[in-house]
Protein backbone atom coordinates (compact mmCIF):
# COMPACT_ATOMS: atom_id res chain seq x y z
CA UNK A 1 0.00 0.00 0.00
CA UNK A 2 1.16 3.55 -1.06
CA UNK A 3 0.32 5.98 2.29
CA UNK A 4 -0.80 9.48 0.78
CA UNK A 5 -2.75 10.33 4.20
CA UNK A 6 -1.32 12.40 6.29
CA UNK A 7 -0.20 10.97 9.23
CA UNK A 8 0.64 7.90 9.85
CA UNK A 9 3.26 8.12 6.82
CA UNK A 10 5.36 6.30 5.15
CA UNK A 11 8.35 5.99 6.85
CA UNK A 12 12.47 5.94 6.49
CA UNK A 13 14.37 2.22 5.91
CA UNK A 14 16.22 3.17 8.98
CA UNK A 15 13.32 4.62 10.55
CA UNK A 16 11.12 1.28 9.78
CA UNK A 17 14.62 -0.58 11.36
CA UNK A 18 14.19 0.64 15.00
CA UNK A 19 10.26 -0.21 14.84
CA UNK A 20 11.75 -3.63 14.14
CA UNK A 21 14.06 -3.88 17.01
CA UNK A 22 13.77 -4.96 20.77
CA UNK A 23 12.75 -2.20 22.88
CA UNK A 24 15.40 -1.26 25.37
CA UNK A 25 15.54 -0.36 28.75
CA UNK A 26 15.10 3.53 29.14
CA UNK A 27 16.75 4.80 32.23
CA UNK A 28 20.09 4.41 31.24
CA UNK A 29 22.75 7.50 30.63
CA UNK A 30 22.85 6.40 26.52
CA UNK A 31 18.62 6.96 26.75
CA UNK A 32 19.17 10.41 28.27
CA UNK A 33 21.69 11.64 26.23
CA UNK A 34 19.42 10.61 22.64
CA UNK A 35 16.46 13.04 24.25
CA UNK A 36 18.30 15.77 24.91
CA UNK A 37 19.67 15.12 21.21
CA UNK A 38 15.90 15.20 20.20
CA UNK A 39 15.14 18.65 22.41
CA UNK A 40 18.50 20.19 20.56
CA UNK A 41 17.52 18.94 17.22
CA UNK A 42 13.59 19.93 17.78
CA UNK A 43 14.81 23.48 18.65
CA UNK A 44 17.06 23.63 15.90
CA UNK A 45 14.12 22.90 13.10
CA UNK A 46 11.66 24.93 15.17
CA UNK A 47 14.04 28.26 15.54
CA UNK A 48 13.63 28.92 19.07
CA UNK A 49 15.31 30.63 21.71
CA UNK A 50 18.48 28.97 23.34
CA UNK A 51 16.34 29.14 26.68
CA UNK A 52 13.32 27.43 25.24
CA UNK A 53 12.60 23.52 26.04
CA UNK A 54 11.09 20.64 24.27
CA UNK A 55 9.08 17.88 26.04
CA UNK A 56 7.74 14.90 24.61
CA UNK A 57 4.49 13.26 25.42
CA UNK A 58 3.61 10.04 25.03
CA UNK A 59 -0.11 10.34 23.78
CA UNK A 60 -1.77 12.03 20.13
CA UNK A 61 -0.96 15.02 18.85
CA UNK A 62 -4.53 16.05 20.74
CA UNK A 63 -3.21 15.04 23.66
CA UNK A 64 -0.13 17.78 23.08
CA UNK A 65 -3.34 20.27 22.44
CA UNK A 66 -5.07 19.27 25.75
CA UNK A 67 -2.02 20.05 28.08
CA UNK A 68 -0.95 22.62 26.23
CA UNK A 69 -4.54 24.46 27.45
CA UNK A 70 -4.08 22.59 30.76
CA UNK A 71 -0.98 23.68 31.83
CA UNK A 72 -0.60 27.33 29.95
CA UNK A 73 -4.16 28.40 30.76
CA UNK A 74 -6.38 29.38 33.43
CA UNK A 75 -9.95 30.71 33.87
CA UNK A 76 -8.62 34.40 34.09
CA UNK A 77 -7.33 33.98 31.06
CA UNK A 78 -9.56 35.30 27.51
CA UNK A 79 -8.68 33.15 24.36
CA UNK A 80 -9.30 33.64 21.03
CA UNK A 81 -9.54 30.63 19.37
CA UNK A 82 -9.80 29.84 15.10
CA UNK A 83 -12.32 27.27 14.27
CA UNK A 84 -11.75 26.71 10.37
CA UNK A 85 -12.63 22.75 10.36
CA UNK A 86 -12.35 19.47 12.67
CA UNK A 87 -8.91 20.40 14.64
CA UNK A 88 -10.31 23.98 15.36
CA UNK A 89 -13.30 22.50 16.78
CA UNK A 90 -11.02 20.38 18.90
CA UNK A 91 -9.60 23.72 20.43
CA UNK A 92 -13.29 25.35 20.90
CA UNK A 93 -14.24 21.82 22.82
CA UNK A 94 -11.02 21.35 25.09
CA UNK A 95 -11.42 24.91 25.91
CA UNK A 96 -15.31 24.37 26.81
CA UNK A 97 -14.29 21.62 28.50
CA UNK A 98 -11.22 23.39 31.10
CA UNK A 99 -13.67 26.13 31.49
CA UNK A 100 -11.10 28.68 29.86
CA UNK A 101 -13.31 31.91 28.39
CA UNK A 102 -13.09 32.23 24.94
CA UNK A 103 -14.09 33.70 21.85
CA UNK A 104 -14.71 31.51 18.75
CA UNK A 105 -13.78 32.96 15.29
CA UNK A 106 -15.45 30.43 12.74
CA UNK A 107 -14.45 30.11 9.78
CA UNK A 108 -15.93 28.59 6.69
CA UNK A 109 -14.49 25.20 5.44
CA UNK A 110 -11.10 25.92 2.77
CA UNK A 111 -11.77 30.01 3.67
CA UNK A 112 -8.18 31.91 4.76
CA UNK A 113 -7.77 33.72 8.21
CA UNK A 114 -7.54 37.34 7.19
CA UNK A 115 -7.24 41.12 8.31
CA UNK A 116 -10.71 41.52 8.75
CA UNK A 117 -11.59 38.55 10.91
CA UNK A 118 -9.13 39.97 13.70
CA UNK A 119 -10.18 43.48 13.42
CA UNK A 120 -12.80 43.37 15.78
CA UNK A 121 -10.73 41.92 18.62
CA UNK A 122 -8.08 44.72 18.62
CA UNK A 123 -7.88 46.17 22.23
CA UNK A 124 -10.17 44.22 24.10
CA UNK A 125 -8.66 42.47 26.61
CA UNK A 126 -7.65 39.30 25.14
CA UNK A 127 -4.82 37.26 26.48
CA UNK A 128 -4.24 34.12 24.90
CA UNK A 129 -4.33 32.87 20.85
CA UNK A 130 -4.92 29.19 19.45
CA UNK A 131 -4.95 28.69 16.23
CA UNK A 132 -3.79 25.63 13.44
CA UNK A 133 -1.15 27.06 11.61
CA UNK A 134 -2.15 24.56 8.92
CA UNK A 135 -6.06 23.09 9.25
CA UNK A 136 -5.39 19.34 8.22
CA UNK A 137 -9.17 18.60 7.72
CA UNK A 138 -9.39 21.56 4.98
CA UNK A 139 -6.22 22.03 4.20
CA UNK A 140 -5.97 25.79 5.42
CA UNK A 141 -2.45 27.27 5.86
CA UNK A 142 -3.14 30.30 8.22
CA UNK A 143 -0.87 33.58 8.06
CA UNK A 144 0.93 32.93 11.24
CA UNK A 145 2.75 36.03 10.88
CA UNK A 146 -0.48 37.98 10.82
CA UNK A 147 -1.61 36.51 13.64
CA UNK A 148 2.02 36.68 15.42
CA UNK A 149 2.12 40.84 14.94
CA UNK A 150 -1.66 40.47 16.39
CA UNK A 151 -0.49 38.98 19.33
CA UNK A 152 2.35 41.39 19.82
CA UNK A 153 0.45 44.16 19.89
CA UNK A 154 -2.43 42.73 21.85
CA UNK A 155 -0.35 41.11 24.21
CA UNK A 156 -1.78 37.76 23.72
CA UNK A 157 -0.23 34.33 24.26
CA UNK A 158 -0.02 32.25 21.10
CA UNK A 159 -0.60 28.57 21.33
CA UNK A 160 0.14 26.74 17.75
CA UNK A 161 -0.72 23.48 16.35
CA UNK A 162 2.07 22.91 14.18
CA UNK A 163 0.94 19.28 14.07
CA UNK A 164 0.55 18.46 9.96
CA UNK A 165 2.91 21.37 8.95
CA UNK A 166 6.08 21.12 10.96
CA UNK A 167 9.11 20.50 8.69
CA UNK A 168 6.43 20.82 5.62
CA UNK A 169 6.06 24.96 5.74
CA UNK A 170 8.50 27.65 7.36
CA UNK A 171 7.88 28.17 11.06
CA UNK A 172 10.15 30.54 13.27
CA UNK A 173 9.22 30.36 16.53
CA UNK A 174 11.08 32.83 17.47
CA UNK A 175 10.09 35.16 15.62
CA UNK A 176 6.27 34.49 15.77
CA UNK A 177 6.66 35.21 19.17
CA UNK A 178 4.92 31.68 19.83
CA UNK A 179 4.35 29.99 23.15
CA UNK A 180 3.77 26.75 22.54
CA UNK A 181 4.82 24.55 19.81
CA UNK A 182 3.05 21.44 19.17
CA UNK A 183 3.57 18.73 17.10
CA UNK A 184 3.31 14.81 16.49
CA UNK A 185 5.90 11.90 15.43
CA UNK A 186 3.43 10.67 12.62
CA UNK A 187 3.45 13.42 10.93
CA UNK A 188 6.58 15.08 8.52
CA UNK A 189 8.62 13.20 11.50
CA UNK A 190 7.47 10.12 9.92
CA UNK A 191 7.63 8.31 12.43
CA UNK A 192 4.95 5.64 14.34
CA UNK A 193 2.17 7.62 16.05
CA UNK A 194 2.19 8.33 20.05
CA UNK A 195 4.91 10.89 20.79
CA UNK A 196 3.37 14.70 20.81
CA UNK A 197 6.10 16.84 20.28
CA UNK A 198 6.12 20.47 22.23
CA UNK A 199 8.15 23.33 22.50
CA UNK A 200 8.01 25.67 25.21
CA UNK A 201 9.05 29.56 25.18
CA UNK A 202 10.23 31.36 28.25
CA UNK A 203 6.84 32.79 28.53
CA UNK A 204 5.05 29.16 28.46
CA UNK A 205 7.73 27.91 30.99
CA UNK A 206 6.34 30.84 33.33
CA UNK A 207 2.78 30.31 32.93
CA UNK A 208 3.67 26.37 33.46
CA UNK A 209 5.13 27.22 37.03
CA UNK A 210 2.30 29.73 38.04
CA UNK A 211 -0.33 27.44 37.12
CA UNK A 212 -1.81 24.03 38.47
CA UNK A 213 -2.01 21.60 36.51
CA UNK A 214 -4.82 19.59 37.94
CA UNK A 215 -3.85 16.42 35.92
CA UNK A 216 -0.67 14.32 37.21
CA UNK A 217 0.19 12.65 33.89
CA UNK A 218 0.04 15.56 31.79
CA UNK A 219 1.86 17.85 34.11
CA UNK A 220 4.44 20.27 32.31
CA UNK A 221 6.04 20.83 35.64
CA UNK A 222 6.62 16.93 36.19
CA UNK A 223 7.87 16.86 32.15
CA UNK A 224 10.32 19.37 32.15
CA UNK A 225 11.96 18.44 35.53
CA UNK A 226 12.52 15.19 34.00
CA UNK A 227 13.85 16.27 31.17
CA UNK A 228 16.44 18.02 32.39
CA UNK A 229 18.07 14.60 32.74
CA UNK A 230 16.95 13.53 29.81
CA UNK A 231 14.29 11.63 30.80
CA UNK A 232 10.55 11.44 31.21
CA UNK A 233 8.20 11.12 34.74
CA UNK A 234 6.63 7.83 33.22
CA UNK A 235 7.08 5.29 31.03
CA UNK A 236 7.44 6.80 27.35
CA UNK A 237 6.71 5.18 24.02
CA UNK A 238 10.45 4.25 24.39
CA UNK A 239 10.60 2.91 20.69
CA UNK A 240 8.88 5.80 18.75
CA UNK A 241 11.42 8.39 20.54
CA UNK A 242 14.44 5.97 19.53
CA UNK A 243 12.50 6.73 15.87
CA UNK A 244 12.53 10.35 16.43
CA UNK A 245 15.99 10.17 16.86
CA UNK A 246 16.81 8.65 13.91
CA UNK A 247 14.39 10.63 11.86
CA UNK A 248 15.85 13.91 13.36
CA UNK A 249 19.63 13.33 12.19
CA UNK A 250 18.30 12.18 8.99
CA UNK A 251 16.50 15.60 8.46
CA UNK A 252 19.56 17.29 10.14
CA UNK A 253 22.11 15.08 7.71
CA UNK A 254 20.15 16.43 4.31
CA UNK A 255 20.08 19.87 4.98
CA UNK A 256 17.62 20.53 7.92
CA UNK A 257 14.02 22.00 8.24
CA UNK A 258 14.46 23.83 4.54
CA UNK A 259 15.58 21.00 2.74
CA UNK A 260 12.90 19.29 4.02
CA UNK A 261 10.25 21.93 4.14
CA UNK A 262 11.14 22.06 0.04
CA UNK A 263 10.84 18.46 -0.29
CA UNK A 264 7.70 18.29 0.50
CA UNK A 265 6.79 21.85 -1.61
CA UNK A 266 8.25 20.17 -4.64
CA UNK A 267 5.85 17.05 -4.32
CA UNK A 268 2.86 19.60 -3.59
CA UNK A 269 3.97 21.32 -6.54
CA UNK A 270 4.33 18.03 -8.95
CA UNK A 271 1.11 16.80 -8.16
CA UNK A 272 -0.96 19.50 -8.42
CA UNK A 273 0.30 20.69 -11.63
CA UNK A 274 0.00 16.94 -12.56
CA UNK A 275 -4.17 17.55 -11.74
CA UNK A 276 -4.46 20.27 -13.41
CA UNK A 277 -2.57 19.46 -16.73
CA UNK A 278 -4.80 16.24 -16.65
CA UNK A 279 -7.99 18.46 -16.07
CA UNK A 280 -8.97 15.63 -13.76
CA UNK A 281 -12.49 16.42 -11.79
CA UNK A 282 -11.30 17.81 -8.77
CA UNK A 283 -11.55 21.31 -7.27
CA UNK A 284 -8.51 22.57 -4.74
CA UNK A 285 -10.38 23.51 -1.73
CA UNK A 286 -8.54 25.73 0.26
CA UNK A 287 -7.63 29.29 -0.62
CA UNK A 288 -4.36 29.39 1.24
CA UNK A 289 -2.31 26.14 0.85
CA UNK A 290 0.27 24.49 2.81
CA UNK A 291 3.05 22.31 1.16
CA UNK A 292 1.66 19.34 3.35
CA UNK A 293 -1.51 18.21 1.77
CA UNK A 294 -3.79 18.86 -1.17
CA UNK A 295 -7.67 19.11 -0.46
CA UNK A 296 -9.83 18.28 -2.83
CA UNK A 297 -13.62 18.28 -3.79
CA UNK A 298 -14.64 15.69 -6.28
CA UNK A 299 -16.74 17.46 -8.10
CA UNK A 300 -18.82 13.94 -9.79
CA UNK A 301 -18.70 11.47 -6.90
CA UNK A 302 -18.85 11.34 -3.20
CA UNK A 303 -14.82 11.85 -1.73
CA UNK A 304 -15.29 8.88 0.77
CA UNK A 305 -16.28 6.75 -2.00
CA UNK A 306 -13.25 7.44 -3.97
CA UNK A 307 -11.53 6.93 -0.96
CA UNK A 308 -12.46 3.53 -0.57
CA UNK A 309 -12.12 2.87 -4.37
CA UNK A 310 -8.52 3.69 -4.61
CA UNK A 311 -8.18 1.53 -1.31
CA UNK A 312 -9.78 -1.34 -2.23
CA UNK A 313 -9.04 -1.51 -5.60
CA UNK A 314 -5.76 0.18 -6.41
CA UNK A 315 -3.78 -0.22 -2.97
CA UNK A 316 -3.42 3.24 -2.36
CA UNK A 317 -4.62 5.24 1.27
CA UNK A 318 -5.51 8.59 0.25
CA UNK A 319 -6.75 10.65 3.59
CA UNK A 320 -10.72 10.69 4.01
CA UNK A 321 -12.88 13.22 5.84
CA UNK A 322 -15.53 12.56 8.70
CA UNK A 323 -18.63 14.41 9.38
CA UNK A 324 -20.01 17.15 7.03
CA UNK A 325 -16.58 16.79 5.21
CA UNK A 326 -16.93 13.13 4.53
CA UNK A 327 -18.42 13.11 1.11
CA UNK A 328 -17.34 16.51 0.02
CA UNK A 329 -13.49 16.76 0.53
CA UNK A 330 -10.24 13.84 0.81
CA UNK A 331 -6.79 14.63 1.11
CA UNK A 332 -3.55 13.68 -0.77
CA UNK A 333 -0.40 14.07 1.71
CA UNK A 334 2.95 15.51 0.54
CA UNK A 335 4.63 14.04 3.74
CA UNK A 336 6.39 10.99 4.29
CA UNK A 337 8.74 8.51 2.45
CA UNK A 338 7.38 9.61 -0.67
CA UNK A 339 8.82 10.15 -4.39
CA UNK A 340 7.17 11.78 -7.73
CA UNK A 341 6.78 7.86 -8.72
CA UNK A 342 4.28 7.29 -6.43
CA UNK A 343 1.87 10.18 -7.52
CA UNK A 344 2.24 9.12 -11.42
CA UNK A 345 0.85 5.64 -9.64
CA UNK A 346 -1.95 7.49 -8.04
CA UNK A 347 -2.89 9.70 -11.43
CA UNK A 348 -2.55 6.66 -13.05
CA UNK A 349 -5.61 5.26 -10.76
CA UNK A 350 -7.46 8.61 -11.02
CA UNK A 351 -7.05 8.43 -14.70
CA UNK A 352 -8.42 5.00 -14.78
CA UNK A 353 -11.41 5.45 -12.37
CA UNK A 354 -12.30 8.75 -15.12
CA UNK A 355 -11.92 6.34 -18.21
CA UNK A 356 -14.26 3.65 -16.35
CA UNK A 357 -16.35 7.09 -15.63
CA UNK A 358 -16.50 6.41 -12.05
CA UNK A 359 -15.21 10.27 -11.82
Amino acid sequence: MINFTVGPVQSSDAVRAIGAEQVPYFRTAEFSELMLENERLVKKFAHTTDDSRVVFMTCSGSGGMETAIMNCLNKNDKALVVNGGSFGERFVELLTLHEIPFTEIKLEHGKALKPEHLAPYEEQGYTAFLLQKHETSTGVHYDIDMVADFCKRNGCFLIVDTISSFLCDPFDMTATGAGVMITGSQKALACAPGIAVMALAPSALKRIDENKCCCQYLDLKLALKNMERGQTPWTPAVGILRQINVRLKEIDAMGGDEAEIERCAELARYFRNKLIELDLPFEIVSESLSNAVTPLHPTTQSAFEIFLKIKDEYGMWICPNGGDMKDTIFRVGHIGYLQKEDYDTLIKAFLDLRDKKFI
